[in-house]
């Protein structure tokens, strides 16, 4: 076959699918309207997921899975959007790495609101302003992000899912040879994360630290011979050149994402729950409270504590665990566990994040 027949069979193809995507979509809006008639959340990951794996399990490429998804997440945003805007608030500025996981998870159908601080994120929530936020509570590196942990000690909202980001420092400047780079503007913490590129590939120069990699890409933009480090979507944003992809010094780099909300999500079949709990203040305490886990074959991934600021020595503890608040198993461990703590609150049972990138 020839080029212009080959050409002439995507244009079939494309129509095709354009047919298929609008049925998709009219058959979105038939739900959406037993959606409202139900009072059932518009926002179903544990439905997402589900097409997901079913689709993936049934792929035989050339497409591979993780295409599939990355198409398959912009048209769940599309069809979500049809039924009611999508509002997600997020730990800004614009182009962030929290952006950039919150695109990845939402597509970029959604309507995206920046907010200066984590605490702004949960007000834009509990305030119904915006459906869901995407927060930051992990880094495999640099390790938790207290601030977020301490924000559900007083607030009432829910975990309804979790994003994994692989951390991809890039050197993006408006110059298309490296050489020609004088100063370098990014974070801080950026530049310690790159410590050891930067020292071999761009002695000498002028590093200027910034409040974001948000603001450093803004200076970069609108100077020559000047460069900054961040991620991807900054290229996109400010219109930069990619010079050099992944100048982290650890490639194994992910930070986890939690997306908060005023709503529950049903089990999926593969979930983490994560509750949070004070504990008295005696001998053994901790014991007990992991005890019932580990009788009711449970795996916990996380455990982490935290002052509770109303009482010195006193502490919350955070805990991550396999399984759906909904399971039997969990059930019971946790009527064990309330037993022996002064406070105990599931914070959200949700799907897990599997992927690495």
């Amino acid at each position: 076959m020839d080029l212009k027949r080959l050409r002439k069979k995507i244009d079939s193809i494309d129509k095709h699918l354009l047919q298929l995507l609008n049925m998709r979509a009219r058959t979105i809006l038939d739900i959406a309207k037993i959606k409202r008639e139900k009072n059932l959340p518009v926002y179903q990951p544990q439905r997402e997921k589900e097409i997901i794996e079913r689709l993936c399990s049934l792929n035989k490429g050339p497409l591979k899975n993780a295409h599939l998804k990355n198409i398959f997440t912009e048209i769940f945003s599309s069809c979500t959007s049809l039924q009611q805007p999508l509002k997600i608030a997020y730990l800004g500025p614009q182009g962030t790495f929290t952006h950039q996981a919150a695109i990845k998870k939402f597509g970029k159908s959604a309507d995206y609101i920046n907010c200066p601080g984590i605490k702004e994120v949960f007000g834009m929530v509990s305030s119904q302003k915006v459906l869901m936020g995407v927060v930051p509570v992990e880094n495999s590196i640099e390790g938790v992000v207290t601030h977020t942990l301490d924000m559900f000690i007083d607030s009432d909202l829910r975990i309804c899912a979790e994003i994994h980001l692989r951390i991809s420092l890039n050197l993006l400047s408006k110059e298309k040879d490296i050489k020609r780079i004088e100063k370098i503007y990014s974070h801080p913490q950026v530049f310690d994360q790159a410590e050891n590129w930067l020292k071999t590939n761009l002695p000498g120069r002028t590093f200027l630290s910034c409040a974001s990699t948000s603001l450093a890409a803004q200076l970069c933009s609108k100077e020559r011979k000047s460069a900054c480090i961040g991620s991807e979507i900054l290229a996109e944003i400010y219109n930069l050149h990619i010079l050099r992809r992944d100048i982290q010094d650890y490639l194994h780099n992910i930070t986890r994402f939690l997306v908060i909300s005023n709503f529950g999500v049903a089990p999926t079949g593969k979930d983490k729950t994560s509750i949070l709990l004070s504990v008295k203040d005696k001998p053994g305490a901790l014991y007990r409270i992991l005890r019932p886990f580990s009788q009711q074959g449970i795996n916990l991934t996380k455990i982490e504590s935290r002052p509770s600021r109303r009482k010195a020595w006193e502490y919350f503890f955070f805990i991550d665990f396999e399984g759906h608040v909904e399971d039997k198993k969990i059930q019971k461990a946790l009527s064990v566990i309330e037993k022996n703590t002064l406070f105990l609150k599931i914070l959200g049972s949700y799907p897990k994040d599997e992927t690495q990138t």
